[in-house]
């Protein structure tokens, strides 16, 4: 759980441990005879101006199956069921109603028996237990792989029901551009052109992708970009096409396409985000206090 918290903006920092047990100081070796009562998780350190807690509870319930209570996909036993570990009162309300909206929300069957817990003292686990996700990649790939757990999220949060709320929210055209990678005309879209400082933002969710200051003429009729505004809400992939191996760029939260990244960029690292207009939605620099993004007035011009 650490891969998915690691890198979002506001985040500083995301380390893997034990907590909600009777007993101090557990080891790996002590939780795993399941006779401790902790729960494996991580306690995540955040900046609530910046990824707010209900933020976190979106990307939290996005990674689980939070109608199992008895473990997490391959990993079975009490210590690895999922839970939420409140630390106030504020705390305690978002996490329950953001239970209830998923409850109410239809999209599983089965009751979501995920727990809304008083914190507990939270033991940091053995090093070799810290950002595995790093150390030991193709293990990790392997292992989400093998467990079901990437195709069980594909199949309940990337339904047809939800691209169908896409396609209605956005229009076809939109739609086609953001879900089955459509390009946009050329010299034919919203922001090819644009010059009012601002900054766009994923036209889903609204979070941040990229500012006025680092965009530039490209020459291709379309948005082209040097940076990100954070580098940790975009993804980069390798992308087959029948002229060669691309790099597509995705929203890391939405999983919207944006576009992709060339090496023509004026840069001296060469990059250019070539951009879809229709994944963006522009928020001039008169409206970014308005809607909470004042701190990227910088990134303006």
């Amino acid at each position: 759980m650490v891969k998915p918290f690691d890198t979002l903006p506001g985040i500083v920092s995301v380390q893997s441990g034990y907590t909600g047990g009777h007993t101090d100081n557990p080891t790996y070796e002590d939780v795993g005879t399941e006779q401790t009562g902790h729960y494996e998780a991580v306690q995540i350190v955040y900046d609530p101006a910046r990824f707010p807690y209900t933020r976190l509870l979106d990307v939290f319930w996005g990674q689980i199956d939070p109608t199992d209570d008895g473990g997490q996909f391959g990993d079975r036993g009490a210590s690895y069921r999922s839970a939420i570990f409140v630390h106030d009162e504020q705390q305690r309300r978002e996490a329950e109603a953001s239970k209830r909206a998923l409850e109410k929300s239809g999209r599983f069957k089965r009751p979501i028996v995920t727990a809304i817990l008083p914190a507990q003292p939270f033991y940091i686990a053995e090093e070799e237990h810290q950002d595995y996700y790093k150390r030991r990649i193709m293990h990790y790939r392997r292992y989400r792989e093998a467990s079901g757990r990437d195709a069980y999220l594909a199949r309940h949060w990337q339904t047809e029901r939800d691209m169908d709320m896409w396609r209605k929210s956005l229009g076809e055209a939109q739609y086609r551009v953001i879900a089955v990678r459509e390009e946009e005309a050329p010299y034919a879209n919203a922001y090819w052109n644009q010059n009012e400082p601002g900054i766009y933002v994923d036209v889903l969710t609204g979070d941040p992708l990229f500012g006025t200051a680092d965009q530039y003429d490209a020459s291709t009729g379309y948005p082209a970009f040097t940076r990100p505004l954070e580098e940790g809400l975009v993804v980069r992939e390798a992308e087959l096409h029948p002229e060669g191996a691309r790099t597509a760029v995705r929203s890391r939260l939405s999983g919207a396409w944006l576009g992709h990244l060339l090496t023509d960029g004026p840069g001296g690292d060469k990059r250019h985000y070539h951009i879809q207009s229709a994944a963006l939605r522009f928020v001039p620099l008169t409206r970014m206090e308005a809607e909470g993004y004042a701190r990227y007035s910088d990134r303006t011009r």
